[in-house]
């Protein structure tokens, strides 16, 4: 919705940049671990998530009238990323380099999961969730549990655990829907 809501109006406005830029890290960061476990189906979802989530930062860019803070933004986490990709590759030995790339992008899919708890404590004091997605919270459910089964299935805590949080929040965020809804909202 995001990126239909930059083409429609050909402006940022209300949009954060930093979700898809730690969205694209995220996905390069799984990429990398789903290349090094030689595993196809993290290869596949996170080269694509990796590539939408590159046409949104390109999108964002263009559209941006201040675009220095953007281009800085982008190349602090190309920079981030090529110091990951040399240190993962070149300072860890094999054995260990699965289970820290794991390790890795375990935290940062948890992190990425917990960071809208702002919003939700603003839900509650608001009493409303004008600023929470409902269709971004059935995608982060679905998501999340699909990837939480798939992890259980192949016995990998890497993939398992990161997103047990994404089901928790998501199920807060579906409780926060049903105690204000929306029509209960008020104009601010």
């Amino acid at each position: 919705s995001d990126l239909r809501q930059m083409l429609a109006t050909k402006s940022v406005d209300n949009i954060q940049f930093l979700p898809f830029l730690t969205t694209d890290a995220n996905n390069l960061s799984w990429l990398g671990y789903g290349c090094l476990k030689g595993d196809g189906t993290v290869i596949t979802v996170n080269a694509i998530g990796a590539a939408l989530q590159t046409l949104y930062i390109l999108v964002y860019l263009y559209y941006s009238p201040s675009k220095r803070p953007v281009l800085l933004q982008v190349l602090l986490l190309l920079a981030v990323v090529l110091t990951g990709y040399g240190y993962f590759s070149t300072l860890v030995d094999t054995g260990t380099r699965l289970t820290q790339l794991g390790l890795f992008c375990s935290i940062f899919t948890i992190t990425m999961y917990l960071s809208p708890l702002a919003d939700l404590a603003k839900v509650v004091r608001s009493k409303s969730t004008r600023c929470l997605s409902f269709p971004l919270t059935v995608t982060t459910l679905v998501a999340s549990s699909s990837w939480t089964l798939y992890g259980l299935q192949l016995h990998d805590p890497y993939i398992t655990v990161p997103n047990v949080p994404g089901i928790v929040t998501s199920l807060v965020r579906f409780w926060l829907f049903q105690r204000y809804r929306p029509e209960q909202d008020k104009p601010y």
